[in-house]
């Protein structure tokens, strides 16, 4: 029996006085009563939490839900009819419209107010460390307790999993798999890092048997240091790239190659390890030892793709697809898509054929503004190979129409601490101005990311890097963070369309 009511959508600030920002009014579904035989939530406390052969709700609160991973996750544990809020020190969109649009309640900042009596479980992100309140108040209370990553591996227990890794190109990869088996009529669930625009949301559970989760090996939580990916058991692994990156975690890239081995070794024997051949770091995971069916994509294999300036081309197939996709890097995202549905025996001639209705991942080399002289675009890339890949894309796509402007910032915690070192400056080479941002302070001397001919520099005045921007007439101009940039993309569109 299902109970439906009116329930209240709102943002509650917890830190200081309580006050309602946004209200809205949704189907009450936190009612519902639900049966699950399939899940166990384990503690830290050892205490058990089964969903068997009772009906019930489960009352669950998210710390840090805002993140598009938690976010993402507390969408599919409404989707169950689970009761479920959340908490975050900041909370804007897109994620917060994702969430209320849901009928999920969010409270911004952190306080010990959210936990109440009738939880069942708080769901940890990785953002969460010990020293804050609520924190530390789950651990004093015993609250039962779980990470994102290992509730989710939970939630797709009885489900195919295909998870997608790799340094770059993991989001997109993800949502290109998922809009394939969604092209089959497979009702596919998944999470993924970003908002594919054939979903417009960023996870759902969906009603087959399949689940497309965005596999990343950071960390997972302040109690497990594990990478997030192990938790998915997944059965069809793709791994795309594999490059050093998280130095805020990890020492180098042998360590991130173990993660990389300990997920391997979950995939059961019937499974399959879809890998790009020609990576010398791969190459060695699996030299590790790989007990499923393998594949090799890319160069000298039959699943290698080529990109045009507006098609995907597949020599083997005889086939190609005018598609929106730009780039060689997505012809190599889309190699992997391909060979992962394939695993599942949907047959190439139709996946690759799909690609042509894909649209896109926002904030993945996304057009925000274009007139017949200027282009300005948007995307996620922070990372010197990402960096290169958006940028080449972009000298092909255009190379007639002025000067390609780079505007890239320092936020990552590996670009913070100055690792990627010259590489940052090479992989621009095919811009012809490159602007540094430096929001916050970097633990290196960014000096080494300047030309003495001026055509790279760091600028630390961002009113002055808007008004340098909005003043250019022709070209194209590239905002590239992993972050919101502080808003100056959308500003500088606001003003060229003002004047």
């Amino acid at each position: 029996m299902v109970n439906k009511s009116n329930r209240c959508i709102c943002i509650r600030q917890v830190s200081g006085a309580s006050v309602s920002i946004s209200t809205d009014t949704h189907t009450n579904r936190h009612r519902e009563m639900v049966k699950d035989r399939s899940l166990l939530f384990a503690a830290r406390n050892d205490t058990i939490f089964e969903t068997n052969e009772r009906e019930c709700i489960l009352k669950i609160h998210i710390l840090g839900i805002c993140g598009t991973f938690m976010g993402g996750l507390a969408q599919l544990c409404y989707q169950k009819g689970w009761d479920v809020t959340g908490s975050d020190q900041h909370v804007y969109p897109p994620m917060s419209d994702q969430l209320q649009d849901a009928g999920i309640v969010l409270y911004e900042g952190f306080d010990t107010i959210v936990l109440t009596d009738d939880l069942d479980m708080v769901v940890i992100g990785n953002v969460m460390s010990r020293g804050n309140p609520v924190v530390e108040a789950v651990l004093d209370r015993k609250i039962p307790f779980v990470s994102g990553p290992e509730l989710l591996g939970r939630l797709t227990t009885d489900m195919t999993v295909l998870a997608v890794s790799g340094t770059h190109g993991k989001t997109t990869t993800t949502s290109m798999l998922a809009w394939i088996l969604e092209s089959q009529g497979l009702d596919p669930g998944f999470l993924i890092g970003g908002v594919p625009r054939n979903f417009g949301v960023s996870a759902r559970l969906g009603s087959g048997q399949y689940f497309v989760v965005e596999a990343d090996e950071y960390d997972t939580a302040f109690f497990d240091k594990r990478s997030k990916f192990v938790h998915y058991h997944p059965d069809i692994l793709g791994i795309n790239n594999l490059e050093f990156d998280h130095a805020d975690i990890f020492a180098d890239l042998t360590s991130i190659e173990t993660q990389f081995h300990h997920v391997i070794r979950q995939v059961p024997g019937s499974g399959c390890v879809i890998s790009r051949s020609g990576v010398e770091a791969i190459d060695r995971v699996l030299a590790r030892g790989c007990w499923s069916r393998q594949r090799r994509i890319g160069q000298n294999t039959e699943i290698e793709f080529v990109a045009s300036s507006n098609e995907l081309i597949s020599n083997r197939l005889d086939q190609s697809v005018r598609w929106t996709m730009r780039g060689a890097h997505n012809a190599h995202n889309a190699e992997l898509a391909v060979a992962m549905a394939h695993a599942i025996d949907l047959p190439m001639s139709q996946s690759f054929g799909a690609l042509a209705f894909f649209e896109g991942v926002d904030r993945r080399l996304n057009l925000l503004y274009e007139t017949a002289y200027l282009k300005i675009w948007d995307d996620f890339a922070h990372h010197p190979t990402a960096i290169e890949t958006t940028l080449k894309a972009l000298s092909e796509y255009d190379a007639t129409c002025g000067p390609l402007i780079a505007v890239i910032e320092l936020r990552s915690n590996t670009m913070k601490a100055g690792l990627h070192g010259n590489a940052l400056l090479d992989s621009t080479a095919r811009a012809d101005r490159v602007i540094w941002v430096l929001s916050t302070e970097t633990e290196w001397d960014t000096s080494v990311l300047e030309r003495s001919d001026g055509t790279s520099s760091v600028m630390t005045n961002l009113l002055g890097l808007e008004r340098d921007l909005v003043e250019q007439t022709t070209g194209q101009i590239v905002f590239m963070s992993n972050g919101g940039f502080s808003g100056i993309p959308s500003r500088v569109v606001e003003r060229l369309q003002e004047r």
